[in-house]
């Protein structure tokens, strides 16, 4: 397990028609790598984050809770498939397309549990809880349908707190600490797809 890209972005205009009542909104869900394999630069992570990421609603993204968002490289080759069907485009996407800050390889939604700590390179991190996307998720990916594929797929990827703060460098290798095992992030995800299902709220 470890991590291979850190990212970050800053909050500027979204642009898209995947909302009633929106034609554009403020959005920092565009993230470009600045630590990757190839140039793994040393990256400060704070007790809000990445040094120099943002977010536009600090309602749902950022703040202590939800200080880092995780997202697996494994699902990356669905995402590609799947938006170039729909889309009628090839989409090759590149690290940090979901608005992740840590993309990580080998370690999945129903290996993490609420709770777990996170042990990345000498940094530490708390396991908070599922991402639930929005219709700025559809928005960046250009497919009306993509927050709820999120949801039915289980591809949410999950919220960190940082425990530890210091520097970071893509490369870094992660160690997963079993917190009480309670509910795991793909047992959040089915929690939220049943309700979501019920009330029949897909944005």
């Amino acid at each position: 397990m470890r991590l291979l890209s850190i990212s970050s972005g800053k909050v500027a205009p979204l642009f898209g028609n995947h909302h009633p009542n929106y034609k554009s909104v403020a959005s920092a869900i565009v993230k470009t790598p600045v630590s990757d394999l190839q140039t793994p630069t040393p990256i400060e992570i704070t007790k809000l984050g990445v040094r120099g990421d943002e977010q536009a609603d600090l309602s749902v993204h950022g703040g202590l809770e939800k200080a880092i968002y995780v997202y697996p490289v494994e699902h990356y080759a669905f995402w590609n498939t799947l938006l170039t069907r729909e889309t009628k485009q090839v989409v090759d996407l590149q690290y940090g397309a979901f608005g992740e800050n840590f993309t990580i390889e080998g370690l999945l939604e129903t290996e993490v549990f609420v709770g777990d700590l996170m042990r990345i390179g000498e940094l530490e991190f708390s396991v908070v809880k599922l991402r639930e996307p929005c219709f700025k998720f559809n928005a960046r990916m250009k497919y009306k349908g993509a927050a709820k594929a999120m949801l039915q797929s289980g591809f949410s990827g999950w919220y960190l707190r940082v425990n530890q703060t210091g520097l970071l460098s893509a490369g870094a290798a992660i160690t997963l600490i079993p917190g009480a095992r309670e509910i795991s992030i793909a047992g959040q995800n089915q929690n939220l797809l049943g309700r979501r299902n019920q009330q029949d709220l897909w944005e």
